[in-house]
């Protein structure tokens, strides 16, 4: 598994990536029983699977019921994704934060650099109230890397993060600013700043604190009161150990080790081409001691640009990362 574990971060071309996909595929169907219960129900045997396309994808609602482990070990930490009350929550059992860490920290130097280079500012009020947000450990650890000594979490004193914002655009730092959706539109509404040069990162989420709106209504709004022209966002979720960003017009890009394929709603075993909307599926090679292949409840579709969240299966629970629709 180490072996596995190292070519991880490494891959360079599609052919390492479908070659090391089926690895772990086979992988994980002898070492986590329910996985392999999983495909057994589907009469889905190893030696057949040949392309990535004929991996099968474990539905995301199985971290709610189930234990999702690639092999037996105690957790180092398990994250648990936000919900409202009375809302079963998913569970991901981490058995190495080590290797969390060190993807997130790899994707983010490959779409914006070396994280010491940034203000790191986390407008995230919601999930800290909640320790075990797979989100608020990013977010935390980007913060303590950034080294810069204005880096913070901000809760409802806006004052304090506008001043910071703009003594840092006085400075010419580049910052980044993590908000989650509500408080980055109570942000907007609050004050009218030129925040042209800082990069605003949205991690989705009104969770029932405002009216939902489409996500280019958002958008706009932080656009026109920010004085900025793309708002960048962030696409992960609880059962990942990966996040793919966006830095404008709701296109996504992956890490290396991620990949997005898009399932037909009708027939979930049949994927489709370009610009056809349908189900996410993730393939997360990082999540290797849990399950790499995991059916969203996402509708998206990809693009030969990356791919594109367009909302959410009809009576799906609702998600704190990215649950708006376009």
């Amino acid at each position: 598994m180490l072996s596995l574990q190292n070519k991880i971060f490494n891959i360079t071309t599609e052919q390492e990536f479908n070659a090391l996909a089926l690895e772990i595929f086979n992988y994980q169907f002898l070492h986590n029983s329910t996985y392999n219960e999983f495909c057994k129900h589907l009469k889905i045997k190893p030696l057949s699977v040949k392309t990535i396309n004929e991996i099968p994808f474990l539905p995301v609602e199985f971290f709610k019921t189930h234990a999702i482990k690639t092999g037996d070990f105690n957790a180092q930490k398990v994250f648990l994704s936000s919900g409202t009350t009375g809302m079963t929550q998913s569970e991901h059992a981490v058995k190495d934060l080590s290797l969390y860490e060190a993807s997130y920290n790899n994707a983010f130097k490959q779409f914006y650099g070396a994280v010491e280079d940034y203000c790191i500012l986390g407008l995230l009020p919601s999930y800290l109230e909640c320790e075990d947000s797979s989100l608020i450990y990013m977010a935390a650890d980007l913060i303590k890397k950034s080294k810069h000594p204005d880096s913070a979490f901000f809760l409802d004193n806006h004052q304090d993060l506008v001043e910071i914002l703009a003594k840092n655009i006085k400075n010419k730092q580049k910052t980044i600013l993590f908000g989650v959706s509500f408080a980055l539109l109570d942000l907007a509404e609050s004050y009218q700043n030129d925040l042209s040069d800082v990069i605003i990162m949205e991690t989705g989420g009104m969770k029932g604190r405002r009216k939902e709106l489409t996500r280019d209504e958002l958008h706009r709004i932080y656009k026109k009161s920010f004085k900025v022209s793309e708002i960048h966002s962030e696409y992960g979720m609880t059962e990942l150990l990966s996040q793919a960003y966006s830095e404008g017009h709701g296109v996504f890009k992956t890490p290396n080790w991620l990949r997005i394929l898009i399932r037909d709603v009708n027939d979930p075993f049949n994927f489709l081409n370009n610009d056809e909307t349908g189900g996410i599926n993730v393939i997360d090679l990082a999540n290797i001691n849990s399950c790499s292949f995991i059916a969203t409840q996402d509708l998206g579709k990809c693009t030969p640009e990356g791919f594109e969240v367009l909302g959410r299966f009809d009576n799906s629970d609702l998600r704190g990362c990215n649950l708006l629709i376009s």
